[in-house]
């Protein structure tokens, strides 16, 4: 193996979508841990969106993980931004369950008829996390599509 072979690549995944709704009705669809829990399809245990505050996910365990995933809110500007790390596997596991540390940032900003969200799930070191980039990528259109929907029940 050479040395181009060795080095490891940083990646993000990102989706950016407008929706017909306001800012503030996305952001509480996105602070609310009833909500999130809708969406995401992972209940928050301790979530509050306040920059500090440590939280975690429950997912299916693999090898040597448990299948929680350690977060921690990084930045909280109502409305507008929202971050936070997105940490677990195990640095013995390879492939689903392998060890992971990135952020999940969404940003809201007045769009032509809504709001235009984007979110960017960055950190993802390749080949290592591979196959937990290649699931995330297709599951973040999904999850990015519920948004909208648990949105849109807000306003009936």
């Amino acid at each position: 193996m050479n040395d181009a072979a060795l080095q490891t690549r940083a990646r993000e995944i990102t989706v950016d979508e407008v929706f017909p709704h306001a800012p503030e009705t996305i952001w509480k669809t996105l602070t609310s841990g009833e909500l999130m829990a809708r969406w995401l399809g992972m209940v928050p245990s301790d979530f509050a969106p306040v920059a500090g505050n440590r939280f975690t996910y429950q997912t299916t365990p693999a090898g040597e993980w448990d299948g929680t995933i350690h977060c921690q809110v990084l930045e909280v500007i109502p409305n507008q931004r929202f971050a936070y790390s997105w940490k677990g596997g195990h640095e013995g596991n390879a492939g689903y369950g392998s060890l992971l540390d990135t952020v999940v940032t969404y940003t809201l900003e007045a769009a032509e008829g809504g709001t235009r969200l984007r979110v960017i799930h960055s950190g993802f070191v390749l080949p290592r996390n591979d196959s937990t980039y290649r699931n995330m990528s297709n599951g973040w259109g999904t999850v990015i599509a519920r948004i909208g929907a648990v949105t849109g029940e807000q306003e009936q």
